[in-house]
């Protein structure tokens, strides 16, 4: 079954199974009101009306107690059916081209000074992070983004693949941990978590933590003595020695407390889904050592700590605090997340590390299984090369995409493409750079076949001007275009991408400029595509060694309609579209 007929089947299962469940939750609260009212006849029955005996009272009671716990079981299964229904959507909108309008963007791991993060649409509204991002957790997110922003070499790469390969089927696995996790995104921060745990032990040791058990012993039984035999020396006393001894760790009972006051909800999520990876078993090599981390009980201390942290924010409960006060509730607290911290502060950074790369993984697989025609590329060492079949950009609907194919390598390290506005071109610069992210990101690509060595990045697509710097367009580009030549110079050849080089000046100087831009890069043994619809530079193919290669996209016009096929074609292009699209949305640019 194609996925997008097996995941509307499930959806439609978890839908008649959300009405099922609506349906039964609601003739359950009807017949509790019937328990209800049957309680309130049997108690007239018997206390007013006196022609019964009370112990028919707890017929109704047991039946109302049996009936709500059915209709809670049955509201979580409803919220259970609900949940797994968004999952098949979400899966069905990655097919359908409606994405964008949810889940996170990843703006925050936008570093506009990368080198093509920016230009090839990784993070922010309708992004690749936006597209593929399954995860419950930040430490999922930042292992995400850290696979799209760092390529991994060779042996990396390749064992993230196998281990998509082992999770691409775990259709099941994905739907628990979409529905452990849906109604919340962990906000752990990894890097705070792992300095909290690092921290020395805040508290003091065992005698006054002894006195801290003794104390309100002796608080409650000075109560109990002032109450029945009216003395109360022993509890001003013992209640002032509690008072002191907590007044002289208050702020390491603070320091403790309030860093882990407000994820201790994520807490038990991560604690949720290390449990569920911990059910499972792997084939894949990375992930049966990503297992090993965790297997070793990391679900179970973390649930620990989020129970700790649960019990310790009782304090604030305003009916509770007066009885806290009396039991020193909150030191006995931070004095035991202390203690947890010194056994396992040094492996909570591990365990999320490891379950942000499972996360990450995971969704690479979920993109996987979605699409199954999509191949992996071949990683080789070697001469550099990039070769392309059927090249298309994974954000494109699959009935929209046009596929096209293209080849690098040091015979012919550079692409000119030549074509009007709005013909593909842009689009054929971010096809060529994203397959590569995802490639060494250990994803399938989107292509018949890909085969491609280990290169650093660059690409200027996405180039604006910034009032906040000062800077014009131009000046923005050239500072990304110096970033790229510094990348040339670097261990790993260059492959660039560039889109409209140089174009914020004037003909004159841009085509010198461009020229030698391209000479500097090729001179590094650097590969790329460059776009222009500046005919004059097209002619740079013929000026560099070794000789470049002219490609092009083009238009033609349909009942005053321009319409594109978006193939690329060898050549150069023999006509622009400049003039006919300001026609077509109104303007007069009549030949004068």
């Amino acid at each position: 079954m194609k996925p997008a007929a097996e995941f509307q089947r499930h959806l439609e299962e978890r839908r008649q199974a959300a009405d099922r469940l609506t349906r039964r939750a609601g003739r359950i609260s009807a017949a509790r009101l019937l328990a209800a009212l049957a309680g309130v006849f049997a108690f007239w029955l018997a206390f007013v009306h006196h022609g019964a005996s009370p112990l028919w009272l707890l017929l109704p009671i047991a039946a109302f107690a049996c009936l709500a716990r059915w209709h809670d079981r049955t509201l979580h299964a409803l919220d259970a059916a609900r949940r797994g229904a968004r999952f098949y959507e979400l899966a069905l909108s990655r097919l359908d081209g409606t994405w964008p309008r949810q889940g996170e963007t990843g703006a925050a791991f936008l570093d506009p000074h990368h080198a093509y993060a920016a230009s090839l649409d990784l993070f922010g509204p309708a992004s690749l992070f936006q597209f593929l991002n399954t995860a419950r957790t930040q430490a999922g997110e930042q292992a995400l983004a850290g696979f799209l922003l760092h390529p991994a070499g060779i042996e990396v790469a390749q064992a993230r693949q196998e281990a998509v390969r082992d999770l691409a089927p775990r259709r099941a696995l994905r739907e628990d941990l979409f529905l452990l996790g849906e109604d919340v995104r962990a906000g752990l921060h990894p890097e705070a978590l792992a300095s909290w745990a690092g921290r020395p032990a805040a508290l003091p040791g065992t005698a006054l933590r002894a006195a801290a058990f003794v104390l309100p012993a002796l608080t409650l039984a000075g109560l109990a003595f002032w109450a029945f035999q009216g003395s109360r020396i022993l509890f001003l006393v013992s209640a002032s020695l509690q008072a002191l001894l907590f007044y002289q760790l208050r702020a390491r009972v603070a320091e403790v407390l309030d860093s882990l006051a407000q994820p201790a909800h994520e807490l038990a999520l991560v604690a949720a889904l290390l449990r569920r990876l911990e059910r499972e078993s792997f084939t894949s090599p990375l992930l049966a050592t990503l297992h090993q981390r965790i297997a070793s009980g990391a679900a179970r201390e973390i649930h620990v700590l989020a129970r700790l942290v649960e019990f310790a924010s009782q304090a604030r409960n305003a009916f509770f605090a007066p009885i806290a006060a009396i039991l020193l509730w909150s030191l006995h607290f931070a004095w035991a997340i202390d203690a947890w911290r010194a056994r396992h502060g040094a492996s909570i950074a591990q365990w999320l590390q490891t379950l942000g790369e499972f996360e990450a993984l995971n969704a690479l697989a979920a993109f996987a299984a979605a699409r199954p025609e999509l191949p992996y590329p071949a990683l080789a060492s070697g001469p550099a090369h990039y070769q392309g079949e059927d090249l298309f950009h994974p954000l494109l609907p699959p009935h929209r995409a046009v596929p096209n194919s293209l080849s690098l390598s040091g015979a012919q390290p550079l692409l000119i493409i030549s074509g009007s506005n709005m013909s593909g071109k842009s689009t054929m610069l971010r096809t060529v750079g994203v397959n590569a992210v995802l490639a060494f990101a250990g994803a399938p690509v989107c292509a018949r076949s890909l085969a491609l060595t280990p290169y650093a990045l660059g690409a200027s697509i996405r180039i604006t001007d910034s009032l906040h710097e000062g800077s014009s367009r131009f000046f923005a580009e050239i500072k990304q275009l110096r970033l790229i030549a510094e990348l040339a110079r670097g261990p790993l050849p260059l492959l660039f991408l560039l889109d409209e080089i140089l174009s914020g000046t004037n003909s004159h100087d841009r085509r010198i400029g461009a020229a030698a831009v391209l000479r500097s890069l090729l001179q590094f043994q650097a590969q790329g595509l460059v776009t222009t619809h500046d005919l004059a530079l097209t002619r740079i193919a013929e000026t560099v060694t070794p000789p470049g290669l002219n490609l092009h996209f083009e238009d033609h016009l349909e009942q005053g309609r321009i319409v594109f096929d978006y193939l690329i074609r060898p050549g150069v292009v023999a006509k622009s579209n400049a003039l006919e699209l300001m026609r077509s949305i109104g303007l007069d640019v009549a030949p004068e």
